[in-house]
């Protein structure tokens, strides 16, 4: 018996991946350990704020009025930002994880199993303060099957754990010079913008190539190449090799790099 939900997700290439969900216990920690960073941060900006405040006092003789309350207001619009903009930031930045988040190895994606972005990002931060302060979003999470808060359901996301999906093993088929391109591929290009969902649709496509009809697997081979291309900033497949054997490479080339 499986102590996390899972769900599965076809993705737009008609690729089925399954995903653990992060369950309350894992989103709980992460949260706090963020609300500690959070508001280490958002104290160490305050009394910072309050020492230069004493120290212009002291320097240059203007009183606790006009001056004083711009500034204080100035800090906290700051603060404000901060404390809304930790959340939309990381999960923007760093593909649906915050410090709390990476720490727990639990991840934000979105329901057709895509990275989040910043439209995203926002929106489940802007419910944020409902689901925490009323407890609604530990009900919904708790008593959901989908595990989602309110945030989550206006943004249409998915809080998940962050290893690979993992489709059933077989034993794939390569090209001989496959091993030799994928190290080249590594010392030409960055894979680390690869999320491991991307990773798992390569693996069941060439898992699942040989079940396909010729025109199917062109295809979806060819699909799936030009939604990996930005992420590895090239305009074009390297070296004159087909999407086919692009795939196979990339393949080999993301596993070497997470070893």
């Amino acid at each position: 018996m499986d102590l996390f939900n899972k769900i599965k997700i076809r993705t737009p290439e008609s690729i089925e991946l399954e995903f653990t969900l992060a369950g309350i216990g894992n989103r709980a920690f992460a949260l706090l350990i963020d609300y500690i960073i959070l508001n280490l941060s958002l104290l160490l900006l305050f009394f910072s704020s309050l020492f230069l405040i004493y120290s212009i006092q002291l320097n240059e003789g203007f009183g606790f009025d006009t001056d004083s309350q711009w500034f204080i207001a100035i800090v906290a619009l700051i603060i404000y930002g901060l404390y809304v903009g930790y959340f939309v930031g990381f999960e923007t930045l760093w593909q649906g994880q915050t410090p709390g988040k990476r720490w727990i190895k639990i991840r934000v994606i979105r329901d057709n199993a895509q990275p989040i972005g910043l439209f995203q990002a926002t929106l489940r931060s802007l419910l944020r303060p409902v689901d925490d302060i009323l407890f609604v979003g530990f009900l919904l999470i708790l008593f959901g099957k989908q595990e989602k808060r309110l945030g989550d359901w206006l943004a249409s996301t998915l809080v998940v754990q962050a290893e690979a999906p993992t489709p059933a093993n077989t034993q794939l088929a390569l090209s001989a010079d496959a091993p030799t391109l994928a190290q080249q591929l590594l010392d030409e290009y960055d894979l680390s913008t690869m999320l491991p969902d991307h990773f798992a649709i390569v693996r069941e496509y060439l898992q699942r190539r040989s079940t396909l009809t010729p025109v199917a697997r062109q295809r979806l081979s060819i699909q799936i190449a030009e939604q990996l291309q930005p992420l590895l900033g090239m305009t074009a497949l390297p070296w004159g090799i087909d999407t086919e054997k692009f795939l196979e490479v990339v393949y080999l080339a993301y596993q070497r790099q997470a070893v």
